[in-house]
């Protein structure tokens, strides 16, 4: 194959992705002098992506298969705006030879590995066998290209219980179960290989022995054109939920100085076996004493900041001067790593409801500043909409600081001032996660998560004093907001008035429970809040994004954010969602049961797990839709008989619709 026709310089880049990664690489490209293309799905006409770039380019409906995953468009795309390369970002069509194949066809520069370097390393089971021939330390198992039941019961049973089935051609944690035993496993060959075939148009599975207590350790690679091949040290990726990672940090803090050159070196062993150009990652498991080599990911990573920050290297840039054909601009021994550093996703999910995914339109974005050892990658803002189409990850927030306590450190205190409301985010289980004393203390393992849910996900604290006073100075601060009043005047203070008092109520409620009141003392003289039976001095100065509000002497900055009735506080006590009572009156509100069988988001139903006149146990599984890439499956809320099913294999489904129908047993 003709270097010159793989490798060469350009000017114009398209970006076949969304998202964070796509205005990430937007904005280095154009940093580098590049002009940008973007494409974006019916979904995507209002993204933050589309209006970063210099042109973009609408590909098709909401659908990925009908945008982002057709490579016809992304190709006619590229040729219609002169874009010469293209960069598939993570995801999507980034690990897909075809794709890779079809821009050099079409005289496109591939910003990453070619075709047969895809093929060789982004299949789980021929990766392996090409790892085995290299003496590359492998976990146990089967890797072959048969895929009858028999052949991979037997390569399970061969391997020892418990075992991970896992799709070939997978990434994720999508088309991967656990199985601790023989009966499970016909189930979850069946469960994983549809949600693989929906993912990645393959459903090929491979059987590994799973490790228990398991640590994932990653490093990262680049090679060029000229045979450079370079390791930038490793990441630790241990801090998952369903085989997906959620906390990433550099280096790890498992390893010492000889470990990390061991299994540095071995990546370099695994990149070569290719010869590898571009960017990658090697991915091993670790049992605490042994380092086993799992895959190879042919494309940039979504945790690639960490190492960005404790190395000085912009991947993405050194991404295109190999695009370009230029030589690595560093040696393996000029490589220094330089403190620590910790990346936190952020998702539209909701962790209290199983972390289902939230959609809808951004109504409040606050994220801290950059700058102080905080880094934040975003693709979205406030006002945007998030589908139900795509990955839900908002964000990144990173935080590089000389120590891992330090990093630590400043991570949560990005978490703890962030505030984005009109959908739900992980961001107070992040936080909790942060300060978890395990975490702090390194003593985890891929399921730690999983095991300390409960802990990671607890309510709220009840809000106290403090909290229903800030509810106050929050409804009036937003009222005197509205008013565009006079800032300086003393009539625009809390209700001053040069002669007399007067009293207004408020009443206040956390979810269904009981109202708190809180009477408002104002007039000549310093303003005071009553609750029960308790009188506070009460003064407040309104800032950015809330206010400091002085209670009985003691200040305490508050931040604010009201949507219609509904009150969003974060106080020294933790974060907390109130309900205004509407003070006249009248509020009536209509709560879909949870013992409704609904589609949660729109989505497609992938399985029908049972029959109708079924006897049901509570928590049976009915159905399974396929939301946001993933695999839901709606249980029976109580015991009783399954008296209808609403929808079949391959309906696609609305928010809110009625799938089945359980008539409780009455016991």
């Amino acid at each position: 194959m003709d270097r010159s026709k793989l490798y060469r310089r350009f000017r114009t880049l398209l970006i076949a992705n969304r998202g964070e990664i796509a205005c990430r690489v937007i904005r280095t490209a154009r940093a580098m002098g590049l002009r940008t293309v973007a494409v974006y799905s019916e979904a995507d006409r209002d993204a933050m992506h589309v209006a970063l770039a210099d042109e973009a380019v609408l590909l098709g409906p909401a659908r990925a298969r009908d945008s982002y995953l057709n490579v016809e468009r992304l190709i006619d795309a590229a040729k219609k705006t002169g874009a010469e390369a293209v960069h598939p970002g993570y995801g999507f069509l980034s690990e897909n030879a075809e794709f890779a194949q079809g821009c050099f066809d079409a005289g496109l520069v591939f910003v990453g590995p070619t075709a047969g370097m895809m093929n060789a390393m982004g299949s789980k089971s021929g990766s392996k066998a090409l790892m085995e021939k290299a003496g590359v330390p492998l976990v146990p198992g089967y890797h072959g290209e048969a895929q009858d039941e028999a052949t991979l019961a037997k390569a399970a049973e061969k391997a020892g219980f418990p075992v991970l089935v896992k799709a070939s051609a997978g990434g994720g944690g999508r088309g991967m179960r656990i199985v601790r035993s023989a009966d499970e496993l016909a189930p979850a060959i069946v469960s994983a290989k549809r949600e693989a075939k929906a993912a990645f148009g393959d459903d090929r599975m491979l059987i590994e022995k799973y490790v228990d207590n398991p640590r994932h350790i990653e490093v990262q690679v680049i090679g060029d054109s000229h045979g450079n091949l370079l390791s930038l040290f490793e990441r630790e990726c241990t801090l998952q939920r369903r085989h997906q990672k959620v906390i990433e940090e550099a280096p790890s803090p498992t390893l010492n100085a000889a470990q990390r050159e061991a299994v540095c070196a071995a990546a370099r062993k695994a990149a070569g076996a290719v010869n590898y150009v571009g960017a990658g990652t090697i991915e091993f498991v670790s049992d605490g004493k042994d380092v086993f080599f799992i895959e190879m990911n042919t494309r940039l990573q979504v945790e690639h900041p960490v190492t960005e920050l404790i190395t000085g290297i912009d991947l993405v840039e050194w991404q295109l001067r190999v695009a370009f054909g230029e030589a690595l601009p560093l040696k393996q021994d000029e490589i220094r790593l330089n403190g620590h550093a910790v990346e936190a996703r952020v998702y539209a999910e909701n962790p209290t409801k199983n972390f289902m995914p939230s959609v809808g339109k951004i109504s409040t974005w606050r994220l801290p500043a950059e700058g102080g050892g905080l880094r934040i990658d975003a693709g979205y803002g406030e006002g945007d909409a998030v589908s139900p189409y795509y990955d839900a990850m908002l964000a990144k927030m990173i935080a590089w600081a000389p120590t891992r306590d330090v990093a630590i450190e400043r991570l949560n205190r990005g978490l703890e001032e962030s505030d984005v409301r009109g959908i739900v985010t992980n961001i107070p289980f992040l936080s909790a996660l942060m300060t978890h004393p395990k975490v702090r203390a390194n003593a985890i393992d891929t399921g730690f998560i999983e095991r300390e849910l409960a802990v990671l996900t607890q309510a709220s604290p009840a809000p106290g004093e403090l909290e229903f006073c800030a509810a106050v100075a929050a409804v009036i601060n937003d009222e005197r907001q509205a008013a565009q009043g006079d800032a300086d005047s003393p009539w625009q203070t809390f209700g001053w008035m040069p002669v007399g008092r007067r009293q207004r109520s408020f009443s206040f409620r956390v979810g269904h429970g009981p109202e708190q009141k809180v009477a408002l003392n104002y007039g000549s003289g310093p303003s005071t809040l009553v609750i029960g039976e308790r009188e506070l001095a009460f003064a407040v100065v309104p800032k950015d994004g809330g206010f400091d509000l002085t209670l009985d002497g003691v200040r305490s900055s508050v931040t604010a954010v009201i949507d219609g009735h509904e009150l969003y506080l974060r106080t020294r006590n933790g974060r907390f969602d109130l309900h205004w009572v509407d003070p006249f009156g009248g509020e009536s509100e209509e709560h879909v049961g949870e013992d409704k069988i609904a589609a949660p988001l729109p989505g497609t139903v992938v399985a029908v797990l049972a029959e109708e006149g079924a006897r049901l146990d509570k928590g049976a599984p009915i159905l399974t839709l396929e939301v946001m890439k993933m695999e839901q499956t709606l249980r029976a809320p109580y015991a009783g008989v399954l008296k209808s099913i609403k929808c079949k294999v391959g309906d696609i489904v609305q928010e809110g619709v009625e799938l089945a129908v359980v008539e409780p047993s009455g016991e």
